[in-house]
């Protein structure tokens, strides 16, 4: 959340499907400096709507912005972790972008929409700042254009996804394939997601964003809010920004080595320490924990234990009831020698002490 005082307070942000929200019922909270709407029916029936059949999350608060220029690509390769030179036309790359001690400013989706045109779909509450980042470190003859207030967005996500879709289009545009871009009118639609199941994210003038949510809805999917957008990223061991990632930590800790090209040409910031963790192995591994006996569910910043520990080895980035396991479930920055799966731990929820284990990524 986008921090503030109550000397000086910052009102949230109301999403242009906040009426629509409303009239279906949604509870609302502050995200990213956003209104949000958290769950309509509930988190876990919206958890299993995604799951099984379709559901759609209204992604209004992530920000779009475009690079265009000769050398672009090699431009974004000097700032960005994955390499760009590998994208086709009409593809796209998870990537992060850091700052020189090797610490996360974002993590992001960027496509290649042109010859020399990238579009980057950057989180939230990171949206001035990644902006003011790249203008910083633009160089000359780029161009820079932040639409993020242009744009509505809606994540439809699910094995009904694809058909959905084809409603809301009324065939006329596919879907593209996996981790690709395509036009539809005014629209970009964008063949990733954040749940781990198959879905697309479709970004849309914000004068059009309602229209397209009421197709969405005619077509069969289940409205969902944020609360079961962060258990279903969560079961999948996907990090949020701004708790399992920060300017702390980075990829090679995160275990996010996948989407670290050390070898392409000219490196990019933060590349001589995330080589030198690669070479030396990570003092720290983001790790999955899972508790072994029902209680109640672990949440952010829990201190996790070895047992019979009186000193905190770790502190949960990210906790929650999995809805598929009926268990809970957490993720912490382990110290290396304790992040092996099996490892034996204690997380203290409301002060007591509860059974847990490191497993094997993603948890589902």
């Amino acid at each position: 959340m986008d921090p503030h005082t109550d000397a000086d307070p910052v009102p949230a942000r109301p999403s242009p499907l906040a009426a629509e929200h409303a009239r279906l019922g949604a509870k609302f909270a502050p995200f990213a400096g956003w209104e949000m709407p958290i769950q309509y029916a509930g988190i876990l029936p919206e958890h299993r709507a995604v799951r099984e059949s379709c559901g759609v999350f209204d992604i209004s608060h992530m920000g779009q912005i475009w690079i265009a220029g000769d050398g672009a690509a090699d431009w974004l390769n000097g700032l960005l972790t994955n390499d760009v030179s590998r994208m086709g036309l009409g593809e796209g790359q998870y990537t992060l972008m850091l700052n020189p001690a090797g610490g996360v400013i974002d993590d992001l989706i960027l496509y290649r929409t042109g010859d020399t045109e990238y579009f980057l779909v950057v989180n939230a509450s990171k949206v001035a700042e990644d902006a003011s980042w790249l203008a910083e470190h633009l160089a000359p003859g780029l161009q820079l254009t932040d639409e993020s207030d242009d744009y509505g967005g809606l994540a439809i996500q699910g094995p009904g996804a694809a058909a959905v879709w084809e409603k809301m289009a009324s065939g006329e545009t596919p879907l593209p394939p996996r981790n690709g871009i395509a036009r539809h009118d005014a629209c970009l639609v964008c063949r990733t997601g954040y749940t781990g199941e198959d879905g697309f994210e479709l970004f849309a003038p914000v004068e059009q964003i309602s229209e397209w949510f009421a197709r969405a809805l005619e077509a069969g999917a289940i409205p969902c809010g944020l609360g079961a957008r962060d258990t279903l990223r969560l079961e999948k061991c996907y990090p949020l920004n701004g708790s399992d990632l920060d300017a702390v930590h980075t990829p090679i800790e995160a275990g996010l080595g996948f989407f670290v090209s050390l070898d392409k040409p000219g490196g990019f910031v933060g590349h001589e320490v995330l080589a030198r963790q690669k070479a030396d192995g990570p003092a720290v591994k983001l790790s999955a924990i899972r508790q072994i006996d029902k209680g109640p569910p672990p949440r952010h910043d829990y201190a996790v234990f070895i047992p019979g520990g009186t000193e905190p080895v770790a502190a949960l980035t990210s906790g929650s009831l999995s809805p598929t396991l009926g268990i809970g479930i957490g993720l912490a920055y382990l110290p290396a020698a304790l992040a092996r799966p099996g490892t034996a731990l204690e997380i203290e929820v409301r002060g007591r002490r509860f059974a847990a284990q490191v497993v094997k990524k993603p948890f589902v």
